[in-house]
């Protein structure tokens, strides 16, 4: 329900338009001057605001500027007797929603707090939406205690603030993405694009394209203008992931817009001007790309006027654990399970591992167990890795075996059909029998 503030020193009016207001469902409070109004302000969360133009403390007029200053998402819609051009004009100017005369417009008032109180949701669920999206990607939700991960969270913290290039170091795995939103969304810049590109995921042509741009005609296919990443991110932030794999010919134009904020597109003569921070990446040591003349030195030296150094987990095995503890419980809501245990020996299991993927090869490897796990704890059974005493010998648990591969598809599969057998067994192509018998001997949760 929209709340409504009527500021009118005129008690009739003031009573009317609050009773027909009501009548349609909205919650109405009152006040009979600015001081009152701009006190129920503080005391109230207030989607709308109709107010006189003309009271005993003050114009309405200038008030609207004083409340959207200190209440940005507050719509204000004013009243007045005798309407001019001049307040009119200036009143829209100071930010208000409409400007109407009593009397004459009565018949706009609804539709208007209906418009106005629209516009004010719509503003409220866009700035949930925005927090929400800053929550995801703050520094808060990076997971782990350890010296070097919070000595690395510190730096980046330290430089966020700041429009500084920051080169991200570090194994294949690490986080690197998910530091270089945080940093995003700590600056001043979080109000704009955030973009990524992977520079090994592109040829030298398609990658020049996709970062800058072209112009119709400029080669075959080209049939109209692109904009290029850097023109998406003007103002926010651009991040060029695998960096080490960037053709040198292109890096020369990186180095342009590092030093100038300009670049060409393909085709065109004409230079384009943006506004962009440069969060690079790279599990490459660049200094001894630029030895072997992979890496431009001058690239290099602009790029790693900041850089953070991200430790694989190997480093930081005390983190094991509480990694394992967040992957799980949003797998086992994924899979629509009540959250599941890990046991010791799993937790054993894990910080043995050499975990040469990471982060990445752990956040696989927990969401492989809670597939393939049968009761309420992650046992080492389920993992692709891991070694059990049986007797005096050791067995190995392969992810890669017929029988591994096949008890996790028929779990996708049931899964992804919500545990409808018939269809199940439709997508996999086989018979129901068959399915029911492979659910039993695989001791599946349907």
């Amino acid at each position: 329900m929209s709340t409504i503030l009527i500021i009118d020193d005129e008690e009739k009016i003031r009573t009317l338009l609050a009773r027909i207001i009501t009548l349609e469902g909205f919650e109405v409070f009152q006040a009979s001057d600015l001081k009152k109004g701009l006190k129920r302000l503080e005391e109230q969360d207030i989607d709308v605001v109709i107010c006189d133009v003309k009271l005993p403390d003050g114009s309405g007029v200038d008030s609207t500027k004083v409340i959207k200053e200190k209440y940005p998402l507050i719509e204000i819609i004013l009243l007045t007797a005798y309407g001019n051009i001049p307040d009119g004009v200036q009143a829209i100017k100071n930010g208000a929603f409409d400007y109407i005369t009593k009397g004459d417009d009565n018949n706009k008032i609804i539709p208007l707090v209906n418009n106005a109180s629209e516009k004010v949701a719509l503003a409220k669920r866009v700035q949930k939406l925005e927090k929400q999206l800053g929550d995801r990607y703050s520094f808060d939700k990076i997971v782990g205690k350890s010296k070097p991960i919070l000595n690395a969270i510190d730096l980046a913290k330290r430089v966020a603030v700041t429009d500084t290039t920051v080169l991200l170091t570090g194994d294949t795995g690490t986080g690197k993405e998910v530091f270089a939103q945080a940093i995003h969304q700590a600056s001043n810049r979080s109000k704009f694009n955030f973009v990524a590109i992977n520079c090994a995921a592109f040829s030298k042509e398609l990658l020049e394209g996709e970062l800058f741009g072209h112009k119709a005609g400029s080669f075959t296919g080209a049939m109209k203008d692109q904009r290029g990443l850097f023109e998406e991110a003007n103002k926010g932030t651009i991040f060029l992931d695998e960096i080490g794999e960037m053709p040198v010919e292109l890096q020369a134009k990186i180095l342009r817009v590092l030093e100038t904020g300009e670049f060409l597109k393909i085709g065109e003569t004409k230079v384009t001007r943006v506004d962009v921070r440069i969060i690079a990446a790279t599990n490459r040591n660049l200094e001894e790309e630029i030895a072997n003349e992979h890496f431009r030195s001058d690239l290099f030296y602009r790029l790693s006027v900041f850089s953070i150094y991200l430790p694989a987990l190997r480093e930081r095995k005390q983190d094991i654990h509480l990694l394992a503890n967040h992957f799980t419980q949003i797998f086992s809501l994924r899979a629509k399970r009540k959250e599941l245990q890990i046991s010791p020996e799993y937790i054993t299991a894990l910080e043995n591992h050499q975990w040469k993927g990471n982060i990445r090869e752990l956040k696989n490897c927990i969401e492989r167990s809670v597939i393939l796990s049968d009761n309420d704890v992650l046992c080492v059974d389920t993992l692709p890795f891991a070694s059990i005493a049986v007797d005096s010998g050791v067995k190995m648990l392969s992810a890669f075996s017929m029988a591994s591969v096949e008890k996790v598809h028929i779990q996708k599969v049931l899964h992804h059909t919500q545990g409808n057998k018939a269809e199940a067994a439709r997508l996999l192509e086989i018979g129901i029998a068959t399915l029911y018998r492979k659910i039993e001997e695989y001791k599946l949760i349907p």
